[in-house]
């Protein structure tokens, strides 16, 4: 993608990134978001309830929240109405901090960094945006590189094609049990982060090798963690 860094020449080794609720503090202004779109159409779903399926593709969400004898063919113009509501959010988002200094560190030390998210297109530039960080990514995915969502693996193999690491030689950071559960699909160790809502023991029970509370403290940490583990290797 235009903006991005070149892959380190010596990298064998990568690590993916979540952005939504991982890397940017959005995770609940996509509840809000969908919880509007959702009274929109008729649909009385509570937050909690939507915030547990935030991190899945839309029609995966809508699929899980609404009843299953709905009229579908609003499906559609209820997803055009959570990304509208969510662009008018666009002006408060901001990154967790210790966001752009972990994509740096682990770019620095010779891991190819891409950004695995099944965001739309337009969202993603401006979480890229908001991130400053494009000059330690490698390569980006949106929603328009993956069939399905999460927890399919999609996204994850179209990220790691992308910067040519094999699912062995990674590793995955993300919020929601459904990262987790994407990266399970493809044997990729994953690290769970507590700052998009969802709780360690969630993360943990879905697949999560370990769980910090956010970018700052896996980077704090990041010697101990499964991503230093990756660099070890490399270092070999």
């Amino acid at each position: 993608m235009p903006g991005t860094a070149s892959p380190p020449k010596s990298a064998s080794q990568g690590v993916l990134f979540d952005v939504d609720g991982t890397l940017i503090d959005s995770s609940y202004i996509h509840t809000v978001a969908w919880w509007g779109a959702f009274r929109q159409y008729g649909y009385d779903v509570p937050m909690a309830a939507i915030h547990h399926f935030v991190g899945m593709g839309g029609a995966r969400l809508v699929d899980n929240l609404l009843p299953p004898d709905r009229d579908r063919s609003e499906d559609d113009d209820i997803m055009a109405s959570h990304g509208a509501l969510y662009a008018s959010h666009w002006p408060s988002l901001r990154a967790f901090t210790g966001a752009k200094e972990l994509l740096e560190r682990c770019h620095a030390d010779g891991l190819a960094v891409a950004l695995a998210s099944s965001a739309r297109e337009k969202d993603l530039q401006v979480m890229r945006s908001v991130l400053d960080a494009d000059a330690f990514i490698d390569a980006a995915t949106s929603s328009n590189d993956a069939k399905e969502s999460k927890p399919s693996p999609d996204i994850l193999a179209a990220a790691l094609e992308a910067v040519g690491i094999g699912a062995t030689n990674a590793v995955y950071v993300g919020d929601a049990v459904w990262d987790m559960k994407a990266a399970a699909a493809l044997g990729i160790p994953a690290i769970g982060v507590t700052c998009g809502g969802i709780n360690a023991a969630e993360l943990r029970d879905a697949g999560a090798v370990e769980v910090y509370e956010g970018p700052r403290d896996l980077l704090d940490n990041l010697g101990s963690s499964a991503i230093g583990r990756l660099m070890a290797r490399q270092d070999h």
